[in-house]
């Protein structure tokens, strides 16, 4: 008879750094997506409305 080729029931890594890891990952994209944000805040506040939408569109039109 055939057998299955993957366990029931999966091995555990219970090492310390197992579940660590997914929480660094975690606050590293929201640290980077923080980052996004007030660096988008700060053009806002430092070029006004106008200038800050025609420095995203250009920058938009550069890459594709």
């Amino acid at each position: 008879m055939a057998q299955p080729l993957h366990p029931a029931h999966p091995l555990e890594d219970n090492s310390p750094t197992a579940s660590r890891a997914p929480s660094v990952l975690l606050w590293a994209g929201a640290g980077a997506g923080a980052l996004v944000v007030v660096a988008a805040l700060a053009l806002w506040l430092h070029y006004g409305t106008q200038v800050f939408f025609e420095m995203i569109r250009t920058g938009f039109a550069a890459c594709f």
